[in-house]
């Protein structure tokens, strides 16, 4: 049954994992933050590999089961950027591409990491506007783990990969994994930084939604993206400590954790 809202939740190869028990524990409170869903007209897909051991999973969700090896350039090493680069969005487009093959008919898609959080007001607010195109989180929240505060960055989508809501048409998707082009699989699915340009010159373009949709998790030991804490990276950094201006700006930008935003994106009420 097509739903309002599907989520897609690639999980890497486990041997793509410093730590996985760290990473399941992560992926539950995603799991939880997107079963915390105020409409229930969601579903959600998680591509993982066969055998992978994963957290229990609630209603609504379901598995698709893949066999893809293990990315051998996950960590950059002495490999170039660029193909470093190339070699995650393969992979990490692969793993997306199985599971919306798999979620079957689709109205809207968000694409999630497996270590951020997400509105609780999502799926009521996508349902409302089902022949929209969709919308890119302009502001969302960054969060280390276990502090009291939030980081409002104004530039989202850029940043983080859980950032857009997209009419499931507008991918394009083929009706065959095999059929998929390698371009198609990196740039539309693998990455967040293209989809946006893209849909503009398509003549379908995003909205900013008009609400703080998600939180990326940064700092923490098993970020791919080896971000930084919200304090190393964004109110402490160089720059600011030589503009006080900017490092007031940026402090103006924190907001404690009250227990609204816990229930609102963690799922739990204290």
């Amino acid at each position: 049954m097509k739903k309002a809202l599907t989520f897609i939740i690639p999980v890497r190869h486990p041997e793509n994992a410093k730590d996985w028990n760290r990473l399941k524990q992560n992926l539950s409170a995603t799991v939880r933050s997107i079963a915390n869903q105020t409409d229930p007209d969601w579903k959600a897909v998680i591509a993982a590999n066969q055998g992978a051991d994963l957290p229990k999973l609630p209603s609504g969700f379901d598995v698709a089961w893949v066999d893809f090896p293990a990315n051998p350039l996950y960590e950059q090493g002495s490999a170039n950027k660029e193909d470093f680069y190339e070699a995650v969005r393969a992979d990490k487009g692969r793993r997306i591409l199985a599971a919306m093959l798999h979620a079957g008919e689709m109205s809207h898609v968000m694409l999630v990491d497996d270590d951020d959080f997400v509105s609780s007001r999502l799926t009521a607010f996508v349902k409302e506007h089902p022949e929209k195109y969709g919308w890119y989180i302009r502001d969302g929240y960054l969060w280390t783990e276990g502090a009291n505060l939030l980081f409002i960055h104004g530039d989202f989508s850029h940043l983080c990969g859980s950032s857009h809501i997209i009419r499931a048409d507008l991918y394009k998707l083929p009706s065959r994994f095999e059929d998929a082009d390698e371009n198609f699989i990196r740039k539309m699915l693998g990455s967040h930084m293209f989809i946006h340009e893209h849909l503009n010159a398509s003549g379908t373009p995003l909205e900013p939604l008009p609400f703080l949709g998600a939180i990326y998790r940064v700092g923490h030991p098993g970020a791919h993206s080896k971000s930084q804490g919200i304090f190393q990276q964004f109110i402490f950094r160089q720059s600011n400590l030589r503009n006080l201006n900017e490092l007031k700006h940026h402090l103006h930008s924190l907001r404690l954790i009250t227990p609204a935003i816990r229930k609102e994106f963690f799922g739990v009420s204290s």
